[in-house]
């Protein structure tokens, strides 16, 4: 890490790169975030996207609260207009992330309505102007989000001219996802499921592009998968739904395995570490529910986990909710022998 100031340090996310957790709306926001943390020290995390109107226009600086504790961390902006941009990444510079993202990926219809996300395909100059003027603004690195094209563009033409005009303008750092976007047709969901992915694309790009730094995103179900891409040369990978449905299978042996770093931990480890985060967010008025929405697949594949999810899912929803509920939730939850941990332990 890089020491910039007396009260910040900026981390280095293309080295964090090398594993992700994707930006996903409604999901990694700084609850999900602060849990994902827990479990891997060393893998970059993404905000939900964070569109620059909201910012600049609506002051909606509130969205780009985060924990100190998230870090490496990085914000995902909407927008497409390049001073407004600019604006939006010179808040996000000043809240202490390190790294700015713009979307130009997500297929929805208000998101599309606004010129934002994967409609952005269409006008790599755009893009590339938008980053340029991100770049001036800020002094952390601005990496671009995107697809392989969209609609009935061929990506074996679009792909590597998009790639070639937004590096043009500073960009080094691309996650691709493999997929087409088609926003005639398809659903946000059904795009993220029925185009094809295409694996070889992303991975010819980075042979004919060698100085960039290339994360491959889409369609990534192990922490094995993630290893087979690396080896392939590949810069960095990213993961989405699996890292968030089961979360321990993808982070908590990331850092040895993926960065050589020691530090595995149980999910018993992870849910003990989360209780002063849940007692503050308790304190403050928050609701048990907000925090433990993100947990439910900590114990995904053991025995008990239908009960640990049950359990959470049901209890956390009234009002007055506290640390009884987890507390039920790990009675359900079976632990092996070699754990060392009685089957009751989140008793306290």
């Amino acid at each position: 890490m890089e020491e910039v100031s007396a009260n910040r340090v900026v981390s280095d996310t293309a080295r964090a790169a090398r594993l992700s957790v994707a930006p996903m709306m409604d999901w990694t926001d700084r609850h999900c975030r602060f849990f994902h943390r827990l479990m891997s020290r060393e893998t970059l995390l993404y905000t939900e996207m964070v569109t620059a109107p909201a910012l600049v226009r609506g002051g909606a600086v509130h969205l780009l609260e985060h924990d100190c504790a998230e870090h490496p961390v990085a914000v995902q902006l909407g927008g497409s207009d390049p001073a407004e941009l600019a604006r939006a990444a010179a808040l996000c510079c000043d809240a202490g992330y390190d790294e700015i993202n713009l979307n130009v990926g997500c297929p929805s219809d208000r998101v599309q309505s606004g010129r934002i996300g994967a409609v952005l395909m269409e006008t790599p100059s755009l893009v590339a102007e938008c980053t340029r003027a991100m770049i001036e603004a800020c002094s952390v690195p601005v990496t671009v989000k995107c697809r392989i094209g969209i609609d009935n563009q061929d990506p074996h033409v679009v792909l590597p001219r998009f790639l070639e005009n937004v590096s043009a303008s500073g960009v080094s750092r691309f996650q691709i996802h493999a997929r087409k976007a088609w926003l005639e047709g398809l659903s946000p969901k059904q795009n993220r499921d029925v185009p094809p992915l295409e694996y070889e694309l992303v991975l010819a790009m980075k042979r004919k592009f060698p100085h960039l730094h290339i994360t491959l995103n889409g369609g990534i179900g192990s922490l094995s998968m993630v290893q087979e891409l690396l080896e392939l040369g590949l810069d960095g990978v990213m993961v989405g739904r699996a890292a968030y449905h089961t979360p321990a299978e993808i982070l908590l042996r990331a850092d040895e395995e993926i960065f050589g770093r020691p530090g595995s931990k149980s999910p018993f480890q992870i849910a003990d570490e989360m209780r002063p985060y849940i007692a503050r967010h308790l304190a403050s008025g928050g609701r048990l529910h907000n925090i433990t929405r993100h947990m439910l697949g900590l114990f995904s594949g053991r025995p008990g986990a239908k009960g640990w999810r049950r359990v959470l899912s049901e209890g956390a929803q009234d009002k007055s909710a506290g640390m009884e509920v987890l507390d039920a939730a790990l009675v359900m939850v079976s632990v092996a022998p070699e754990e060392g941990v009685m089957r009751n332990a989140g008793t306290k």
